[in-house]
């Protein structure tokens, strides 16, 4: 009996890759591609294990895994720290406020 690639296995390689570069974007693209690749690496890893010697490609899924969960990690930490700026410098306005300040001190300098 031939072997046949696990199904989604490339897909969850590379959405595991995607949540990791997706934490610089306030950790929302990372947390979204890491939930996905989760659940999809979940039922993968389901069909894997109900016939073992029927498929190829576990090791993407292994790795896409594995890479989801630093994505989420990452992504979280980003999204925290994000979330702790607005509240410390006040929302959008505060941030401005303070970039002001900062080129002002900056020229002063100058």
């Amino acid at each position: 009996m031939e072997r046949q690639q696990l199904p989604n296995s490339t897909l969850i390689l590379i959405f595991g890759i995607l949540s990791i570069i997706g934490c610089c974007c306030y950790g929302i693209l990372g947390i979204i591609f890491g939930i996905i690749t989760l659940v999809m690496a979940k039922r993968a890893e389901e069909i894997y294990n109900a016939e073992p010697e029927l498929y190829t490609g576990y090791q993407n899924v292994k790795t896409g895994k594995i890479l989801a969960i630093i994505g989420l990690i990452l992504s979280a930490i980003s999204l925290i720290s994000t979330i702790v700026m607005f509240i410390v410098y006040g929302g959008v306005e505060g941030i401005y406020q303070m970039q002001e300040e900062i080129l002002r001190e900056i020229e002063k300098s100058q």
